[in-house]
């Protein structure tokens, strides 16, 4: 997906600085997850790397500041749960469909938004169930930055507030974290793969590659429009707004932890 982007953004011949950065350091986490994919690297050479482009990114865009120190944070664990969240036929690739389009909207970025959707929707014809194509780490690091790289760059500039990529990506965002941090209170090895996310539990307890992706689609629009929708709205209905999709996205997962747990299933 990330040779097909660069090339359309070439051809379209509409640059500019923000969007070559982009490329640039989305293209060296792109080589190094090829590596990655072929023979396996050390976690630590991974995420060293991945922090170290988040860190130039953040500091090019916001300049040596706790904003910029916040946001390598955010774009590091942006890129690898991107990673983590591609774990089912047609999920990670519809979903940047929707999220890309969604900052699109709001941000006018419209040559690197366009190259990655139309990348993903042609990544997804093979890709949905049944796939015939996989992401890797090839294809999903780069998004993950992108993603990250985008929010980021947003917020730095006053385009959106911080909660707005977070609304957008919310089924990723949240389902990814509160995995990690379930994991990490059980003291497990965070890093090593694993099948306990909530997408992944659904699957596992039955539910099709193609239901689970309509549904995550689902939540993902009304996420992302519902982030569109409070844009405009006052301070009072945003906090309203955010709440209520941290409301959903909770009483979701209580839901699916019950039936994981009536199923009898171990993790």
């Amino acid at each position: 997906m990330f040779p097909g982007i660069v090339l359309a953004v070439l051809i379209s011949g509409v640059w500019n600085p923000l969007v070559l950065a982009l490329l640039a350091l989305a293209g060296l986490l792109f080589m190094l997850s090829i590596v990655d994919d072929w023979q396996g690297l050390p976690a630590s050479l991974r995420f060293g790397t991945h922090f170290a482009v988040a860190v130039g990114f953040a500091v090019w865009v916001a300049g040596v500041s706790p904003l910029a120190l916040a946001g390598a944070f955010a774009m590091t664990w942006m890129t690898n749960l991107y990673n983590f969240m591609d774990g089912t036929n047609g999920l990670a690739g519809g979903m940047t469909v929707i999220g890309f389009g969604v900052l699109g909207l709001a941000s006018g970025e419209a040559v690197l938004v366009c190259a990655t959707m139309g990348a993903a929707l042609g990544f997804l014809r093979y890709n949905f169930d049944p796939a015939r194509v996989f992401l890797g780490d090839a294809g999903s690091i780069p998004l993950g930055f992108l993603a990250g790289a985008l929010s980021f760059a947003g917020v730095a500039r006053g385009q959106w507030p911080l909660w707005f990529p977070l609304l957008v990506f919310a089924p990723f965002v949240i389902d990814a974290t509160v995995t990690l941090l379930k994991r990490m209170v059980r003291r497990e090895m965070v890093w090593a793969a694993h099948r306990q996310h909530y997408y992944q539990r659904l699957v596992r307890m039955g539910w099709s590659h193609r239901r689970l992706a309509l549904a995550e689609y689902s939540l993902m629009c009304a996420s992302g429009g519902l982030g569109l929708l409070l844009l405009t709205e006052s301070a009072v209905w945003q906090t309203v707004g955010v709440l209520v999709c941290i409301g959903v996205h909770v009483t979701l997962m209580v839901w699916i932890d019950r039936c994981w747990a009536a199923s009898g299933m171990s993790a």
